[in-house]
């Protein structure tokens, strides 16, 4: 599967990869000191950094991967004046008048408190290729609701 993401979002993976992989090295410096210590069957550092090290191992293919399947959002070819992955939308909950604006993402960058929802959202789903001026009727988890879309950008 396809991994959708800003280049803020790119540079960020890229940038913990970086910092991980430092890590790594400084975890099997400290197995190697453990490992000098003797019986590594009592020896709580070199087990605990062991796991560490795991942790890290796991962490680095995760983000390796999601690196090499990464799609820009920024390079996509969409149509701009609809709603799609890299949208900005401005919409206006009917019943109650509260505006919201969201950027649409893919799953990893996913945020709503930061104002990123997932395109594989509830209300994402509902919006997909609707343009200004539209309305939507979405169910959400809350249940029904009507938006307004005022702007895409």
């Amino acid at each position: 599967m396809d991994v959708y993401l800003t280049r803020e979002g790119y540079e960020k993976l890229e940038s913990e990869l970086q910092r991980l992989k430092k890590l790594k090295v400084e975890l099997s410096r400290e197995i190697g000191e453990a490992m000098e210590q003797g019986d590594l069957r009592e020896n709580a550092g070199y087990t605990a950094a062991k796991e560490r090290q795991a942790e890290v191992l796991r962490r680095i293919a995760e983000i390796d991967e999601k690196l090499r399947k990464a799609k820009l959002i920024e390079e996509l070819n969409v149509s701009k004046d609809e709603i799609r992955i890299g949208a900005k939308v401005t919409l206006r909950e009917k019943e109650s008048g509260e505006e919201f604006v969201y950027i649409l993402t893919g799953q990893e960058e996913a945020d709503p408190a930061r104002g990123t929802i997932s395109v594989h959202s509830p209300l994402a789903q509902g919006l997909l290729g609707l343009k200004a001026g539209q309305e939507a009727k979405i169910n959400l988890p809350a249940g029904l609701r009507s938006f307004k879309i005022l702007k895409v950008e």
